[in-house]
């Protein structure tokens, strides 16, 4: 058997795996301008979002770049977990994927073929035309690609998490990501993730994601939530996203003089 390269460390999938407490920030303007803005700000992580944002290709791929020089990890969500779109996303350079709407084992296993190269997987190899090899400079791409990158797989809903640890135990799944808004809805309470019920689900997620050896994630839209939710044991934690802070403090300001 050949023996990989090691190649560049990820250093978000081996702080996560460590277990480590990351703070994230979601990214849903679907502009670089702003992405570099937020990429200072000292975040551990940021998820360029593909699924709910007006993101394609190439716009996730100028945000890839504009945040690059920061040490913020750039984790691109795409709108779904198609290995075409996840071959694309990985030759532009993603590291770290978070796929939305995972529901069974099976989509797990095959979620995990699309991101590595053959025999591992079924990603297409064109590694000497992509940014990922710094477009065939990086003569090593081939043996160290599959060990760099990070997956994540959210469920988000009530069929999933009666399958849960079959997902989270999947070999090369590295954390899973609890998505409370359509977890809510599909528990009968659209727009309520506090309820009780599903406030209940996700505290018994974050048990068994971490029971299964893999790190759990999870987004908060105010502060209150997020501290609970770390201290129910999610290490990997989005506490704000782009677009709500803006609405926000813009809506704040206004109404202090028009007040």
């Amino acid at each position: 058997m050949a023996v990989e390269t090691a190649g560049p460390e990820n250093g978000f999938k081996t702080a996560l795996l460590r277990g480590d407490t990351l703070y994230g920030f979601w990214l849903a303007l679907a502009d670089a301008y702003s992405a570099e803005i937020c990429a200072g700000a000292g975040f551990d992580w940021l998820v360029i979002d593909g699924e709910h944002a007006p993101n394609d290709v190439r716009s996730v791929l100028r945000q890839l770049q504009a945040v690059a020089p920061y040490p913020s990890a750039p984790v691109v969500r795409p709108p779904v977990g198609d290995p075409v779109l996840i071959k694309q996303l990985l030759d532009i350079g993603a590291r770290n994927l978070l796929i939305p709407m995972v529901e069974t084992a099976a989509q797990a296993r095959e979620l995990v073929a699309a991101t590595r190269y053959p025999p591992r997987g079924g990603r297409g190899v064109a590694s000497a035309l992509v940014r990922a090899s710094r477009f065939s400079r990086d003569t090593e791409y081939l043996r160290y690609a599959d060990q760099g990158i990070c997956l994540l797989l959210q469920v988000e809903s009530a069929a999933a998490l009666t399958v849960l640890d079959e997902i989270a135990a999947v070999e090369g799944v590295d954390g899973v990501f609890v998505g409370p808004a359509d977890l809510a809805a599909s528990m009968g309470h659209l727009g309520n993730p506090g309820h009780p019920d599903v406030q209940a689900a996700i505290q018994d997620a974050a048990g068994r994601i971490r029971g299964a050896g893999r790190a759990a994630g999870i987004l908060a839209t105010d502060e209150a939530s997020a501290r609970r939710y770390l201290g129910w044991g999610y290490t990997f934690v989005a506490v704000g996203v782009d677009v709500l802070l803006l609405a926000q403090g813009t809506t704040a300001l206004a109404a202090r003089f028009r007040g």
